[in-house]
């Protein structure tokens, strides 16, 4: 992978520095025939269909990990193909395997500088500090718009946005599912970090599982890393041995974890996109996004010449359930019909705006209260994108 970058790196360097003036002519043909669906293993792609005699909207992604890994990046690289073939106005450049390190950056800037991106999606949570802040100031014209990071008004330069979804409403639904087929109420979770989106995650399908269960347990292992799979398969494997029946995760690619459950013969619910074909036996269903929706709305308003930095475009864009920004995968053969029939019961109630996750009273899993008894927290509420526990019920720590 490394060897890769750098040859990609040097080639983007050579253009910039040599033939900078004629760089989009030299864009275009490289990007000829190079789409997600022939060639997803690609380090860059374009994927171009300007209308007849018309400039295209060139927009950027860059993926951390490839686009075919049946999760993150997978998802985040479907949702761009969506627009590129739903708007004959954009142009799609593309960068997979990019680390969390300066390397972004230099992905970044020669994607403005060469390919003459107006608006970038780095799509990874470690790209946002320092590496999207730093281009931000450098290049205040162009747009960037980051998956999880928060804004904050007279801090975060204007020209930054913040987009994400409320995937746990559909990891509550999947935990419902989870607690209702489970055979000994242990569940798994196989997770990269703590921080606060993850951690909504694991709480949220604990809480899923416990409304139909209240003795079900969720096993949570941190792995450190977003794509660790030699340790994603050793805790899946470790979880097995404890007796746990369900497994899922929060981390790049699920794939290793779907694969693992299958193989072991447990049930495994899955996060990203749809990862059936991996289990067909044990699959469940799984919270998966829908960035295509996501991104269709981010298109438009950049075709309409809005802009992050006059409050034509919103600096926080979130959405759940009822706003298409996620959804359920399909329920697999093992699913009851009362597994089935409770939730989409609850799914009624997210999509009508009724359903409350968070409330109290609820306590953490060292018994401290962290939402007193009257008190109910939205979705869209700021504390919840703090979160920094794991809700009673889940067995493991912070840092574990």
């Amino acid at each position: 992978m490394n060897r890769h970058r750098f040859v990609s790196f040097s080639r983007r360097q050579v253009i910039r520095g040599i033939v900078a003036a004629t760089a989009f002519g030299i864009t275009a043909k490289w990007g000829t025939g190079c789409t997600p669906a022939n060639n997803p293993q690609s380090a860059t792609s374009t994927t171009s269909s300007p209308a007849a005699g018309g400039k295209p909207l060139t927009i950027g992604f860059i993926y951390v990990g490839p686009k075919d890994d049946y999760g993150y990046n997978q998802a985040h690289a479907e949702g761009a193909a969506g627009i590129a073939g739903k708007f004959p106005w954009v142009k799609i450049v593309e960068e997979a395997n990019v680390p969390e390190t300066t390397a972004v950056a230099e992905s970044m800037r020669s994607m403005i500088d060469i390919d003459g991106a107006v608006a970038l999606f780095p799509t990874s949570f470690g790209y946002f500090d320092p590496h999207i802040l730093k281009l931000a100031v450098e290049f205040p014209e162009v747009q960037f718009f980051h998956a999880g990071g928060l804004y904050q008004e007279g801090v975060t330069p204007k020209n930054v946005g913040s987009y994400f979804g409320y995937i746990d409403e559909a990891q509550y639904i999947a935990g419902i599912v989870a607690g209702m087929t489970s055979k000994t109420g242990k569940l798994g979770f196989v997770a990269a970090k703590p921080i606060p989106q993850v951690l909504r995650n694991i709480n949220s399908f604990t809480l899923g599982a416990r409304s139909v269960r209240p003795d079900a347990t969720t096993q949570v292992v941190f792995t450190g890393n977003w794509a660790e799979p030699v340790k994603e398969a050793e805790a899946t494997n470790s979880m097995v041995d404890q007796g746990i029946d369900v497994v899922t995760c929060h981390v790049d690619s699920p794939k290793v974890v779907m694969e693992t459950a299958e193989k072991r013969g447990i049930f495994c619910s899955g996060y990203h996109a749809n990862q059936s074909a991996l289990a067909p036996k044990g699959y469940l269903t799984g919270a998966e996004w829908d960035w295509t929706n996501i991104y269709s709305r981010y298109a438009e308003d950049l075709h309409a010449g809005k802009k992050l930095m006059d409050g034509g475009i919103p600096h926080l864009v979130r959405g759940g359930l009822k706003e298409g920004f996620c959804k359920l995968s399909p329920y697999g053969p093992a699913v009851s019909s009362e597994a089935k029939q409770k939730a989409e019961e609850v799914l009624a109630k997210f999509m009508n705006g009724s359903m409350v996750i968070y409330k109290g009273e609820l306590k953490d899993n060292t018994g401290k209260v962290v939402i007193p008894a009257g008190q109910s927290l939205k979705q869209q509420d700021p504390i919840l994108e703090q979160m920094n526990y794991l809700v009673e019920g889940v067995i493991g720590s912070i840092g574990a």
